[in-house]
């Protein structure tokens, strides 16, 4: 999810969303304001509404006199209940959301690439609690998490139906402490309890390593918090000081999102000119988002790495380079998060994160609930991890060709084709 003054990016989403350190991301989205600032006040509620208000205040009485559990009746977890209610009857699911403040807290901590809990997006869709990525060297990665699988409960506690701030309440804790989520694949219908200790997690947004035995580089953006595109600009200048590579990897695998701003600047560094993202508002009115000037990588041959966990921010960029003709996307169809968040605070802190328009690709096509779908369609087989820099970084070509990992191994043929090695 994204966002901007708008949001998109994770993400951030959502976002990129909500971060689970929160645990995941708001879809895969994340701020770039300098603060949430939009307060609705309450003089402009419209007369039509009052009797809407009423009912709901008849309900709130009908609770406060007569449900039995005393204890359970707590005025601010109902008003956070109803507000959420409300953004989930817009049918908009795991993207328009409501953040508490302690959820916008976490949000603005993953904009600065730190937050703590087990590190993974995840989102509500079709009523379930899904992982959309489990973030980099976080411990929701090194408990083998993986996107697209499903959290069927908490410490024993069903999440079906469960409003996502709630499910999220209960998977946050203090780094050291632990808790068990039933996890299932849909893939395979198993379920499985995975225990992951909670832990301060710090991002990095941006690693390379040469790709062993080969004239190429394995370039891989985690998430687009603050600072990505200075990080990508300096590993960029480091990789055409070696004269040997003549390709790059482009990995954005599981990257939930982050900064929309981020996803421009990176974008930009591998285009000359030319749209790079169409948003388009309530009206049907289009707004092309133009590409930055001074990019370092116009001409080196690329690929890139999708699958279901890269959403949001790195939805944008894979939409423009692929659109742009740049690149050739391998793996798996992207998650699908294509709206420009707004933010809209409210009086206690917490705040509403709505809606207001859409991504497009340069090309038109719609990202949202539709994903974007590589040219060169991989399947990651169960059980293996995807190679990032760090471990190709200990490997030798032989252990890299028999590492599973048959996405990384087909960008690595797609190169060839392209650079002869």
């Amino acid at each position: 999810m994204i966002f901007d003054s708008k949001d998109l990016l994770s993400p951030r989403r959502i976002f990129f969303f909500l971060m689970c350190m929160i645990l995941g991301g708001v879809g895969g989205v994340v701020l770039d304001r300098g603060v949430l600032a939009t307060l609705v006040p309450l003089r402009n509620m419209p007369e039509q509404s009052l009797p809407d208000f009423k009912l709901m205040a008849e309900a709130w009485n009908v609770i406060q006199k007569e449900y039995v559990d005393r204890e359970a009746i707590q005025p601010r977890n109902l008003t956070y209940g109803a507000i959420g209610g409300m953004v989930d009857a817009l049918g908009d699911t795991g993207h328009s959301t409501f953040l508490t403040p302690g959820m916008l807290k976490s949000e603005l901590n993953f904009v600065e690439g730190k937050f703590q809990g087990i590190g993974a997006e995840v989102r509500i869709k079709a009523g379930q609690v899904v992982i959309v990525a489990p973030i980099d060297d976080s411990p929701a990665k090194k408990a083998g998490l993986r996107a697209g699988e499903i959290i069927l409960k908490v410490d024993g506690k069903d999440t079906t139906g469960i409003p996502l701030e709630k499910v999220l309440g209960e998977i946050t804790g203090k780094p050291g402490t632990s808790v068990t989520l039933t996890i299932l694949n849909p893939d395979t219908g198993k379920t499985r309890d995975v225990t992951v200790v909670r832990a301060v997690v710090h991002i990095r947004n941006v690693t390379w390593n040469l790709v062993p035995g080969k004239k190429m580089a394995d370039l891989r953006i985690a998430g687009f918090s603050r600072g990505t595109t200075k990080e990508l600009r300096n590993a960029l200048e480091e990789i055409k000081k070696d004269a040997k590579i003549k390709g790059v990897i482009l990995d954005l695998r599981n990257n939930p999102g982050g900064v929309f701003s981020e996803a421009v600047g990176a974008a930009s560094q591998f285009l000359r000119s030319g749209t790079l993202v169409l948003e388009k508002n309530a009206k049907g009115e289009i707004k092309n988002i133009p590409v930055d000037s001074g990019g370092l990588a116009y001409d080196i041959p690329l690929a890139v790495l999708v699958n279901g966990g890269s959403a949001s921010a790195s939805e944008i960029v894979a939409g423009a380079l692929n659109d742009a003709h740049r690149a050739i996307l391998v793996g798996e169809k992207t998650f699908g998060t294509g709206t420009v968040l707004q933010d809209f605070t409210l009086s206690d802190g917490s705040a509403l994160l709505l809606a207001v328009s859409e991504w497009l690709t340069p090309a038109g096509h719609v990202i949202w609930h539709k994903g974007i779908s590589p040219e060169i369609a991989v399947a990651l087989p169960l059980n293996v991890k995807e190679l990032t820099p760090d471990l190709l970084r200990k490997m030798t070509p032989e252990q890299m060709w028999q590492s599973g990992d048959n996405q990384f191994l087909q960008a690595i043929d797609v190169l060839q084709k392209q650079t002869g090695g």
